[in-house]
């Protein structure tokens, strides 16, 4: 990664997850591993946003196209946006496997360039903890919602140093240098990772409170948070190892729901 003169911190996120395309799909939490996890989002879903029908709807950073072919399972009519050129490879490549009727294109998430009031929901997961200006993007988003029309927004506090991360850190220093191991291809991604967290808005971490807040100074309401998501975690859980299974599960995660009033 060469940085230029003009080279923004929206770069250096759109090179970060470009660089982990490759391997996204691998992990549990990206990627749906079993039909349980599936008929959990599915359900989660449903709750919110309705069944398809053939609506209009938009996945906001759509990555390798997950989220996208499950709205796509509901009958929703849907767009993919992302920023990442490597990950649209990978969602049209399945989108092409799987016979789907799915437009991706490249875009950034917080200025889309697509047309006003022309969605009736739109979907973003594990997106707005990234956001540079989320006050902005949500404007955005409000603006492209049809009146009446629907935002779910599933996402979470992915940052903050809970007691199992501070302890699991110390054993992982000790033992590196116990082992004098070296540096692997992740201990890069980490640092990338730090990197880009320093310049965001929610650099130390997305609680639900805040983003409603920000949603309701947009224009949403209601702006509904909904902390049920036990489902899809349990689903998930069976095929992660217990050390990933502790940190998500004392993360703050949600699923937030606000409506462009009619």
């Amino acid at each position: 990664m060469t940085a230029g003169t003009n080279y923004s911190v929206r770069d250096e996120i759109r090179d970060y997850w470009s660089a982990r395309a490759e391997t996204f799909d691998l992990s549990p939490g990206h990627e749906i591993f079993s039909e349980a996890e599936r008929a959990a989002w599915h359900a989660l879903i449903v709750r919110h946003l309705g069944r398809g029908d053939g609506r209009k709807a938009i996945d906001l950073a759509c990555g390798t196209g997950v989220v996208s072919h499950l709205m796509h399972d509901l009958e929703f009519d849907v767009t993919g946006l992302d920023w990442s050129e490597a990950m649209l490879d990978k969602a049209r490549a399945k989108s092409r496997l799987r016979g789907s009727r799915i437009r991706f294109v490249m875009r950034d998430a917080e200025t889309t360039g697509e047309e006003k009031s022309s969605y009736d929901v739109m979907i973003t997961r594990h997106l707005v903890w990234t956001l540079v200006d989320p006050a902005a993007a949500f404007a955005e988003w409000f603006s492209l919602l049809k009146p009446g029309g629907r935002l779910l927004i599933v996402d979470g506090d992915f940052v903050t140093q809970h007691w199992y991360r501070v302890l699991r850190g110390w054993v992982q220093r000790v033992w590196s240098l116990v082992a004098k191991t070296k540096p692997d291809r992740m201990v890069e991604f980490r640092q990338q990772y730090k990197n880009v967290m320093a310049q965001l808005y929610f650099g130390k971490g997305a609680r639900a409170p805040e983003v409603v807040r920000l949603l309701e100074a947009a224009g949403f309401a209601p702006v509904v948070v909904d902390t049920s998501l036990g489902a899809i975690h349990l689903a998930q859980s069976r095929h992660m190892s217990l050390d990933k299974v502790l940190d998500r599960t004392i993360q703050h995660r949600y699923a937030i729901c606000a409506t462009k009033p009619g």
